[in-house]
C-alpha cells in the first residue's frame, strides 16, 4: 500500500472542554480529521483496529492494532488504514490531547517526575511504545473514557508514569524535531477566530466574520472548516457553550439568563447544544462544579491536589 504524503500538513485546532485539563476522544475511520496534520498539543494515539501506514514527522512506517504513539507539539502525523473503499471502522482510534503548558506543570510537579519530562522531550520526535509498556498504556487510556473529575487526573498521572518507566520499550520515529514554540495561525483564520471569541454573544453571521478576515463568505467557510475541522456555525456554538460553562461554574446566575447572555435566543436549543457538547445538562454541570469546589475547601490537601488537577 502506498500512502500519499502532502508536503505541507494542515493545521488542526483542538478544543478542550472548559472543565477538563486534557481531551479524551475516540474517532471512526474515515474521519474528517484523519489527515496529514499538526497541532500545538501533545497527542497520545492508540490504534484499536486496522493496519496500514503511519506518518509521524519524516517517518513513514507500518502500524497495526495496539500501536501506541505519543507525538509532541507541532509534529505532523497521520494514520492511513488499508480498508476497502466505502467501509467505515467504528472507534478505530482512542486518544488524548493536552497542551504544552499542562505537560510542563505535570512534569515540574516534583523531582520524582523527571522521567516524565524526558518522555515529553522525546515526543518532539514522535515516540512509539512497545511490549508491556504499550499494553499498560492502552489499558489506562481506555479507563480514562469511563472516569471524570479527579479520577481522570489520577489516571493521567498513572499513564504518564507507566509510559516513562522503561525507555527500552519505546523508540523515536522522526529524525527531525519541530519547534515547540506556538505556531502562528494564518492571518485570515486568526482574524476570524478572534472576532468570534470577542463577539460570541452577538447575532453573528458568516458574512460579517468573513469580512473581518478579508474573504468572501463561501471561501471563508471552506477555509475555516479546512483549517479548524469545525464549521463556522459549530465553532460559534462551541464558543457560546464554553462561555456558559464559565458562568455556571463561577456564578449563581439563573441558567435562563446565562442562556441569553452567551448568545442563544432559545432555552430549549441552549439545553440541547449544551448536552451534546458537555454530556450533561447545565444544572448538572453547575452542581458538579460547585460540589468539587466544596470538597476542595474541606480537603486539607487541596492545594497539592488542586495544582495537580490544574485547578489553582
Amino acid at each position: 500500500m502506498k500512502a500519499h504524503l502532502k508536503i505541507v500538513p494542515d493545521f488542526e485546532m483542538i478544543i478542550c472542554p472548559p472543565a477538563e485539563s486534557f481531551r479524551w476522544n475516540m474517532h471512526d475511520y474515515p474521519f474528517f480529521g484523519a489527515k496529514w496534520h499538526y497541532h500545538p498539543e501533545y497527542e497520545l494515539h492508540l490504534t484499536r483496529a486496522t493496519s496500514g501506514v503511519m506518518m509521524v514527522g519524516d517517518h513513514i512506517g507500518e502500524f497495526e492494532p495496539g500501536c501506541l504513539v505519543l507525538t509532541g507539539p507541532n509534529v505532523p502525523h497521520n494514520w492511513v488504514s488499508d480498508i476497502e473503499p466505502g467501509k467505515m471502522v467504528r472507534n478505530r482510534d482512542m486518544l488524548i490531547q493536552f497542551t504544552p503548558d499542562w505537560a510542563d506543570r505535570i512534569a515540574g510537579l516534583c523531582p520524582e517526575l523527571a522521567p516524565v519530562q524526558t518522555l515529553f522531550d522525546d515526543a518532539a520526535y514522535g515516540v512509539e511504545f512497545l511490549g508491556a509498556t504499550a499494553a499498560a498504556g492502552a489499558k489506562l487510556l481506555g479507563q480514562m473514557g469511563h472516569a471524570d473529575g479527579p479520577a481522570r487526573i489520577v489516571l493521567f498521572m498513572e499513564l504518564m508514569i507507566a509510559l516513562s518507566r522503561n525507555p527500552a520499550e519505546r523508540r523515536t520515529l522522526s529524525r527531525l524535531a519541530p519547534l515547540r514554540e506556538k505556531v502562528a495561525l494564518p492571518a485570515e483564520l486568526d482574524a476570524g477566530m478572534r472576532y468570534i471569541l470577542e463577539h460570541y454573544s452577538d447575532d453573528l453571521d458568516l458574512a460579517t466574520v468573513a469580512r473581518q478576515a478579508g474573504m468572501e463568505p463561501q471561501t471563508f467557510s471552506r477555509f475555516f472548516k479546512r483549517h479548524t475541522g469545525h464549521t463556522f456555525a459549530r465553532y460559534v456554538i462551541l464558543a457560546r457553550i464554553y462561555a456558559a460553562c464559565s458562568l455556571l461554574t463561577q456564578t449563581y446566575r439563573p441558567i435562563t439568563d446565562i442562556c441569553f447572555d452567551v448568545g442563544f435566543n432559545n432555552v430549549a436549543n441552549f439545553n440541547r447544544q449544551f448536552f451534546k457538547i458537555c454530556h450533561r445538562t447545565p444544572s448538572d454541570y453547575r452542581r458538579s462544579a460547585h460540589k468539587v469546589g466544596t470538597e476542595a475547601r474541606a480537603d486539607p490537601f487541596r492545594e497539592i491536589r488542586g495544582y495537580a488537577a490544574g485547578l489553582v
